[in-house]
């Protein structure tokens, strides 16, 4: 299949070119939080299909943004990663993230699918490095079956998926409660205040809880 292209000599146009085809940054967003299988990949975006996914992979590949590794053991089973290039393309999509956030969100339709390992990438979206100055503590996130977790560092944030070998605290929360709170511009904080989530673990870490994760608050593009 031949490649579309702008044909303009521009940086925005040149980068649309490799990226801008659906489904492309989407699987870039699934890498940014670590190598993923195949089939990893195909769990996380349905709707995508095996052939348009396995051609969206070689697309990465031939334009030097992934490439195949094996896993470490125990897994040893073919995956794929991120170059250096597509790693680059992180703060861009996490700006897109903010931007959605704020001005395209709002409540979930009946026809999205949702998976709670986005937010693994949502942690460092609306992360909010003033408040984390001079804490450091791991967090560890469990929705319904899916786990994460955040390791603050004054100021910093490293967010995973699995499980923390030694958290701090850790917050508990349904998908429909976490749903609900993306959708009304709410935190973690707030749901555990309201019972939505329980949580466990130091005081101190749950206390920098409080301001460390930040929604903005969502705005209507028609005024």
């Amino acid at each position: 299949m031949e490649q579309r292209t702008y044909n303009q000599y521009c940086a925005t146009a040149r980068t649309l070119d490799l990226v801008g085809e659906r489904w492309t940054l989407l699987l870039i967003r699934e890498l940014l939080t670590g190598p993923k299988r195949f089939g990893d990949l195909q769990a996380s975006l349905r709707g995508l299909g095996t052939g348009l996914l396995a051609a969206r992979l070689k697309h990465l590949e031939r334009e030097g943004l992934a490439h195949k590794i094996t896993l470490p053991p125990p897994a040893r089973t073919p995956a794929y990663a991120l170059t250096e290039a597509g790693e680059e393309l992180g703060p861009a999509i996490l700006q897109l993230a903010r931007w959605g956030l704020k001005w395209a969100m709002g409540e979930r339709r009946e026809t999205e699918t949702f998976h709670p390992g986005w937010a693994v990438l949502g942690l460092r979206a609306c992360f909010n490095a003033e408040a984390a100055a001079g804490l450091r503590a791991v967090y560890e996130f469990r929705v319904d079956d899916e786990v994460f977790h955040a390791r603050i560092d004054d100021g910093t944030i490293e967010a995973l998926h699995g499980p923390a070998q030694h958290p701090d605290a850790t917050i508990t929360i349904s998908e429909e409660a976490f749903v609900s709170l993306t959708g009304q511009g709410l935190t973690f904080a707030d749901a555990i205040e309201s019972g939505a989530a329980s949580a466990s673990g130091d005081s101190e870490a749950l206390h920098g809880l409080k301001d460390l994760f930040r929604l903005p608050p969502p705005r209507t593009r028609r005024e």
